[in-house]
């Protein structure tokens, strides 16, 4: 399955979903720990996998930056939203 997304661009990462690229990167993970990978493709794969985890965190980032705290007033009624503060 991950085999044939090996010969895929870093530039297609960029497109993928949370959810596709969470499972293609437990995809690689799990073929270089079965250790039955040559070693060229293992360093190919492993490359993928880096960018696949970069995306996965830049998706996590902006999704927590989109999150927000309900304000309450004195009485413990919500008054609004404010963003979330996010570091």
């Amino acid at each position: 399955m991950a085999q044939q997304n090996n010969n895929q661009s870093d530039t297609d990462v960029g497109q993928l979903s949370f959810e596709r690229a969470i499972e293609e990167l437990e995809s690689i993970v799990k073929r270089l720990e079965d250790g039955k990978v040559p070693l060229e493709e293992s360093v190919a794969i492993y490359e993928r996998g880096e960018t696949l985890k970069r995306r996965c965190e830049d998706l996590l980032r902006q999704a927590e930056a989109r999150v927000q705290k309900i304000t309450l007033d004195a009485a413990g009624n919500p008054t609004g939203t404010e963003p979330l503060d996010v570091e």
